[in-house]
């Protein structure tokens, strides 16, 4: 890059919660857009920014690998445990075997058939924080409504779903490391006394068809179980959490469309596909090059690691029309912010729902929403988005 270009650091969290990522990814896709990051804390890796880079190595499966890790691990931290055995750190075929055990809960006509009780649950949690005027949107709206949802599916009894709630709030909230460690531990062993459970007793739910499942004639192992089970919790609740409540946080910032959804809810679907790229709650997904390859001329050797950028994807001004512009009416909207090609996220469909039915709730009630204090950023180079957002509510 010439000698004037401003200092690159993607790998800040400071970065996301106090200044502008926006203006570091800018600079890459015009003029390094294969941008190598010096090791440090962090292990050297390749930084990818523009949107077609980006979706052309989403489909390249076979070089960019999954198994070894999806994201950005500080250096001595070894290889994830789920590498190789959950869905999301798999390559084919294994990817797909496991994928097959659980697509059809996702399809669009399993989650269609759950929209009346995932109503349910939208219009109770918007009741309780209509009940206490001010609330923290992310914790008693966003956080709520997708875990009590994945609950239900995995088939978590009711009376559990407010003690995995807070064992989540912990595990996924900044601050102290041990005390994330200690609840994600505590969510593992939550998940190793429901699957022996399910093995023995199955039900109609996702953790009986993992934990009864066979894969190349062999059962899963219980760890692998576990593991999966840790993997869906965390898949079907913290991206769509954050997609919440930063599409809250735009509509509140752009009132404008907020009106232009109330009037017209035939808006909802194309506003949630823009809330989905307008948020990108995943800031970056990894790869390891599993055999060399070239991207721009730039030669990217086995072994390698290489980051998706997404939220600077989703604002490719080659790609998108005023990528800086929230636009409910954005058509076409080809985002990435639920991934691509064979890892493109198995829960898409039931976000999307989950999104639609609650700010449709909202719109439809003609709940009043306004801030009621400054929100805060996620302090993290993993996910993109507000750790609170104190609001008012009243009821029409």
């Amino acid at each position: 890059m010439p000698e004037s270009a401003p200092y690159i650091n993607l790998t800040d969290p400071e970065l996301y919660s106090h200044g502008d990522p926006f203006a570091q990814w800018r600079r890459l896709r015009a003029d390094d857009p294969v941008h190598w990051h010096q090791p440090g804390e962090l292990p050297g890796f390749w930084s990818l920014t523009r949107y077609h880079d980006i979706r052309t190595a989403y489909r390249d499966a076979e070089t960019f690998s999954s198994a070894q890790g999806i994201l950005l691990r500080p250096a001595g931290h070894g290889a994830d445990p789920g590498g190789g055995r959950t869905l999301a750190l798999t390559d084919a075929p294994r990817h797909k075997q496991l994928r097959g055990l659980v697509d059809g809960w996702f399809a669009v006509r399993s989650v269609r058939a759950l929209e009346a009780e995932m109503k349910d649950i939208a219009q109770g949690v918007v009741d309780k924080a209509l009940e206490g005027g001010s609330c923290d949107f992310v914790a008693d709206v966003a956080a709520r409504v997708p875990l009590y949802v994945i609950c239900k599916m995995m088939g978590v009894p009711e009376p559990d779903w407010e003690y995995l709630y807070d064992l989540t709030s912990q595990a996924f909230a900044a601050g102290d490391p041990a005390t994330r460690r200690f609840a994600h531990l505590n969510i593992l062993g939550y998940f190793e006394t429901l699957q022996a459970d399910k093995a023995k007793d199955p039900g109609d739910d996702l953790v009986s068809i993992l934990a009864t499942a066979e894969v190349d004639g062999e059962r899963l192992s219980p760890d692998d179980v576990i593991l999966n089970c840790d993997n869906l919790l965390v898949g079907g609740t913290e991206n769509t959490r954050i997609a919440a409540a930063g599409g809250m946080l735009a509509f509140l910032e752009h009132p404008g469309q907020w009106r232009a959804v109330r009037d017209g809810p035939e808006l909802l679907p194309s506003a949630v596909e823009e809330v989905l790229r307008w948020t990108s709650t995943a800031t970056h997904i990894m790869r390891t090059a599993v055999r060399p390859a070239q991207i721009h001329g730039q030669r990217i050797e086995e072994g390698d690691k290489v980051v998706f950028w997404l939220p600077s994807a989703n604002r490719d001004e080659t790609v998108f029309d005023d990528p800086d512009v929230f636009d409910v009416r954005r058509t076409p909207n080809r985002h990435l912010s639920l991934g691509f090609g064979e890892h493109f996220c198995l829960g898409s469909m039931l976000a999307k729902v989950e999104l639609r039915l609650l700010y449709g709730m909202l719109l439809s009630r003609g709940v009043h929403i306004e801030l009621d204090g400054e929100p805060k950023l996620l302090d993290s180079i993993v996910v993109n988005g507000p750790e609170t957002l104190p609001v008012r509510m009243k009821a029409a």
